[in-house]
């Protein structure tokens, strides 16, 4: 019993507050939040077989990634990749790279 009570005392810190109080944490989050908008800004761009299947990935110094779960989506995404860039800069979203990388399970 005294652990029920010891637990219900303590209160759980909400992810996303826990996220905005850690520098390292915040920082992935914010991370995140710029490749997701990408993403987003591409979408219209893709075919619509492709677009279900490309999910942003990693946005470093080194350019954006886009995975994709097969060899096939990756090659034709290969061949939009100037078109991608091109679309992001218009969009004031310095990426000066995109790699795409096929994510087999």
């Amino acid at each position: 019993m005294a652990t029920q009570s010891s637990a219900k005392s303590r209160s759980a810190t909400p992810v996303m507050a826990a996220m905005a109080q850690s520098a390292t944490l915040s920082s992935l989050m914010q991370i995140s939040q710029r490749s997701q908008a990408c993403l987003h800004a591409i979408q219209s761009l893709l075919p619509v077989g492709l677009a279900g299947l490309v999910k942003a990935g990693p946005l470093d110094e080194q350019g954006w990634c886009l995975l994709v779960p097969h060899n096939a989506a990756g090659a034709k995404l290969r061949q939009l990749v100037p078109a991608l860039t091109a679309h992001l800069r218009s969009h004031n979203m310095a990426v000066d790279k995109i790699r795409v990388k096929v994510i087999s399970r």
